[in-house]
C-alpha cells in the first residue's frame, strides 16, 4: 500500500489542539492534495456532500491492544476505540467536500495533522455509510450528551494510551 496523496491541515502537531472526530469541529478546513497520477479517480466526486477520507497516522509509533480514549476513562479494545495506535495505523474521517479545484479537495471537518499521508477517498452514501439502527456502543453516551466527554481534542495534555 502506498500513499495517493498528502492532507493539509491547520494542525501542525498534536499539542495544536486537534479534534478528535472531524465532526467535533466542522469548521476546521483542509485540503487533500491527490498526486497528479490519481486525478482522474477524482471524476465526479463533486456530486457528493460528504467524502470518507483513509490515511495514514504517520506520526504514531507502536500499537497497542488496549487504549483509554480521549473521551473516556475506561481502558478499550482498540477496535472499539479510533485510536492511533492500531497495529496498521489506518484512520478514517468522514468530511464535507466544499469545492474540488483539479486534483485537490478543500474539505471542512478535517482532523488530521498537517503533512498526513492519504491512502483513499470514498464518497459517503448516506443510505450505505449511515444504516438505520447503528448503535456506537460505549460511545453511546457521549455522542447522545448523557455523559461529558473527557476530553474532544489532543491539547487536553492526555495521549492514548493503555491502562
Amino acid at each position: 500500500m502506498k500513499p495517493i496523496g498528502v492532507i493539509i491541515s491547520p494542525f501542525r502537531d498534536v499539542s495544536d489542539n486537534v479534534p478528535i472526530q472531524g465532526a467535533l469541529a466542522p469548521d476546521a478546513e483542509g485540503l487533500i492534495k491527490v498526486y497528479p497520477e490519481y486525478t482522474e479517480g477524482l471524476r465526479d466526486v463533486e456530486g457528493f456532500s460528504h467524502v470518507i477520507v483513509l490515511y495514514l497516522f504517520h506520526k504514531c509509533h507502536g500499537s497497542m491492544l488496549a487504549v483509554r480514549p480521549y473521551m473516556d476513562d475506561t481502558v478499550r479494545g482498540v477496535f472499539a476505540t479510533r485510536s492511533p495506535h492500531r497495529p496498521n495505523h489506518i484512520g478514517l474521517t468522514v468530511a464535507k467536500l466544499v469545492a474540488r479545484e483539479g486534483n485537490c479537495l478543500r474539505v471542512a471537518g478535517i482532523d488530521v495533522l498537517d503533512g498526513t499521508p492519504l491512502l483513499d477517498i470514498k464518497p459517503f452514501v448516506p443510505a450505505f455509510d449511515a444504516p438505520a439502527g447503528a448503535t456506537a456502543g460505549w460511545a453511546e453516551k457521549y455522542t447522545t450528551g448523557e455523559k461529558t466527554p473527557v476530553s474532544t481534542s489532543t491539547k487536553s495534555g492526555m495521549e492514548w494510551r493503555h491502562g
